[in-house]
């Protein structure tokens, strides 16, 4: 026996009693899946074999067939549909007791958590109501707080990981997007702190996107980016799923930030 690591205190991880060892018994909720990038961060984690727990507001149509398409390619089911409006408590509530009571995380634990749900729109700041200010706070910070602290122990069982998805704002000034890029810093420093905190017990790291999907109104805005941007074009929604699958999977990683953004986060 190697007596320096006979030595080696154990961590919580260590100390499960139950340890997750084939790939099929990995379950991830993944928020705000049914379109973009957490659909196709879904389809990646389906694809790898995880059973994914698919969460939506409204993309219910969209997230049913992309299950569907999944379980013909794979031939078997390997996703489950939730639905809630994460800015309403009593459906946060809701979502967490019935990923808890999910079939499989009983059985195994969660073994990834990603938050992706989000709200991106352009709006001054003398005209975006307070009330909506609320309601992204809601989105991209309350609901990751209790997501993460409601599920830790299910997390644990399973050796698992939490990835945020932030924004390449942080530390950048952008015109229209006060609401939008303070939450999303919100959302990075919380994650942060609990890759401290939570040391030992889960790994938590965040993935930033930068020139990825420009939305219909920001078109023009997109094209100037991408002239900054090294790689000098935009990337793919798959590019994001493989680097969650990368930050979920690695089990060295935590308290890090993620760019995926053809090295823009170079021009700062």
């Amino acid at each position: 026996m190697n007596c320096d690591f006979a030595r080696q205190p154990y961590t919580r991880l260590h100390e499960l009693k139950r340890v997750v060892r084939h790939v099929e018994d990995r379950v991830v909720l993944i928020t705000g899946a049914g379109q973009r990038l957490g659909a196709a961060t879904a389809a990646r984690m389906m694809d790898e074999g995880w059973h994914v727990l698919v969460h939506v507001r409204s993309s219910v149509e969209e997230a049913q067939a992309l299950l569907d398409r999944a379980a013909n390619k794979h031939g078997q089911s390997r996703g489950t549909l939730l639905v809630a409006d994460l800015t309403v408590d009593a459906d946060l509530e809701r979502l967490v007791r019935e990923v808890k009571d999910h079939p499989l995380v009983t059985s195994h634990g969660l073994a990834g958590l990603v938050h992706n749900a989000s709200f991106y729109s352009q709006g001054s700041f003398e005209e975006t109501s307070l009330q909506t200010y609320r309601s992204l706070n809601r989105l991209h910070m309350d609901a990751p707080y209790l997501l993460t602290q409601a599920l830790l122990p299910a997390l644990e069982l399973a050796g698992g990981s939490v990835v945020a998805v932030v924004d390449t704002s942080w530390g950048r000034a952008w015109e229209g997007l006060a609401h939008y890029t303070s939450s999303k810093a919100g959302l990075r420093q919380l994650m942060l702190n609990l890759a401290g905190e939570l040391a030992g017990r889960v790994r938590v790291n965040c993935l930033a996107p930068g020139a990825i999907m420009a939305a219909d109104w920001e078109v023009e805005h997109f094209a100037k980016v991408l002239e900054k941007v090294p790689l000098g074009r935009s990337g793919q929604a798959e590019d994001i799923a493989a680097g969650i699958h990368f930050l979920l999977t690695n089990g060295t990683i935590t308290g890090n930030v993620l760019h995926v953004d053809g090295g823009w986060s170079l021009n700062e």
